[in-house]
């Protein structure tokens, strides 16, 4: 309160030279409350590193296509630390949807611990980066795949340390701005914004993981901007896709680079175009699209696979009511021929099409009955639909991939960056053999 007296007196001092009527002082005196309300608070803030506090935080939806805590570096100065991290717990049903036995065991995983660091150099300049921990940490102990048709094969590590994004981001104005480094592909709903508390679910949805590949990440530069009219875009050129590892269960996944001795025989174009009103209204799109072999030429034939990936989608936060709606389509030139050289037969073999889309809301009931609240509740629901492998040249397609979820459940928050989620998933595919699950998540961010 010392602090507070001081620059009020200071301020008084300065504002008051001459005599004024007491009815005028006194509106000057609220106004000059207000004011030093403001600088109270910046003086604070000043105090914790230039951090920012939990209320400003949880104020950021998105700056520059990031979420929150990533956002951090470029409200402060100098050196700006962040994260955030999820556990989830996952409770599968005894049986499939056919009634066969699953043989499904419960799981509980530390999903990701984050860091963010970043530095702002001037008030143009700055770097930012984010370092994942994934599956609480690297072990000794790996999956093994081996093709039986080849002998080859592939190990995954139970858990990884990754690098997420790091970027040089030189802003000559709001309007105009150049990025280079390994960046986040502007495409969808969660790639750029997945931290726990941002997104509803305890899991981040099926579309947005199987037909847009989040968490998708590629070295590349580009430029970015936002203008008065609340348009904003980004468009980079990246690293293309490795179509040597696509799947028909999940087209495109396997094919991402992740930044890490990427080869660049053929680069990709990526972009985003977004709207944003003064309501909590964003509609947009984004695509993708690039030649997807980066491999010598396989005898007698001439690969070019281009991919193709757009979507158009919405998010809305207003007034307790949070929803948000995806639609996705995806091509695939050459799927034939690219099924031949990579040995898939029958059911395996790659579609030309992959589609999928949903939508979810969910409300605070708390604010409805409590008023200023500093807890919320806030029961939520999705329904997706989608479509791996359509049009499937020289095979079949599968009905396994032909899939529908209907998620339920609620979000609590003791603080706006904590979350304990729980919600129930139910599975359906065209062969009847998908599993439902029950799950239990808690995540944060700082």
């Amino acid at each position: 309160m010392k602090l507070r007296h001081a620059v009020l007196a200071m301020l008084l001092a300065i504002s008051l030279p001459l005599p004024l009527a007491a009815q005028e002082s006194t509106e000057r005196v609220n106004e000059l409350e207000r004011k030093v309300d403001v600088l109270t608070q910046e003086l604070a803030n000043l105090k914790l590193g230039d951090s920012g506090t939990p209320a400003d935080t949880a104020r950021l939806r998105s700056i520059l296509g990031l979420a929150p805590a990533a956002a951090k570096v470029y409200g402060g100065h100098g050196v700006s630390v962040g994260g955030y991290g999820e556990m989830l717990f996952e409770n599968f049903d005894r049986t499939r949807e056919n009634d066969a036995l699953s043989g499904a065991t419960d799981r509980i995983d530390f999903l990701r611990q984050i860091l963010y660091v970043g530095y702002k150099f001037d008030d143009r300049l700055l770097f930012n980066s984010e370092i994942e921990i994934e599956h609480a940490g690297v072990f000794d102990e790996a999956e093994v795949e081996v093709d039986p048709t080849t002998g080859s094969g592939s190990a995954e590590l139970t858990g990884e340390v990754v690098l997420e994004f790091a970027y040089i981001d030189w802003r000559m104005r709001p309007e105009f701005g150049l990025r280079a480094g390994m960046l986040l592909v502007p495409v969808g709903l969660t790639n750029e914004m997945h931290e726990p508390p941002v997104f509803l679910g305890a899991r981040r949805p099926d579309v947005e993981r199987n037909i847009i590949p989040t968490t998708w990440r590629a070295n590349g530069a580009g430029i970015y901007g936002e203008a008065a009219n609340g348009l904003s875009y980004r468009a980079y050129v990246i690293e293309g896709l490795d179509a040597a590892h696509f799947a028909a269960g999940s087209p495109i996944r396997g094919g991402r680079q992740s930044g890490s001795r990427s080869s660049i025989v053929k680069p990709a174009v990526t972009g985003r175009l977004d709207w944003t009103g003064d309501r909590g209204l964003t509609i947009g799109v984004s695509g993708f699209t690039g030649n997807a072999w980066q491999r010598p030429q396989p005898a007698g034939t001439r690969l070019e696979p281009q991919v193709t990936l757009f979507d158009v989608h919405a998010r809305l936060q207003w007034r307790g009511l949070a929803a948000r709606a995806l639609w996705t389509a995806g091509s695939l030139d050459q799927a034939g021929e690219l099924s031949d050289a990579l040995g898939l037969t029958g059911s395996d073999r790659l579609g030309e099409k992959f589609t999928g889309g949903y939508v979810e809301a969910g409300y605070d009931v708390l604010q409805k009955f409590s008023p200023g609240s500093r807890f919320t509740l806030t029961p939520y629901a999705r329904y997706e639909t989608y479509d791996t492998q359509n049009d499937v040249p020289g095979g079949t397609e599968s009905p396994a991939n032909e899939r529908r979820v209907f998620t339920a459940g609620a979000a609590f928050t003791p603080h706006p960056q904590v979350v304990l989620k729980v919600d129930r998933e139910q599975r359906h595919n065209e062969t009847d053999t998908e599993l439902g699950q029950w799950n239990m998540a808690v995540g944060y961010l700082f």
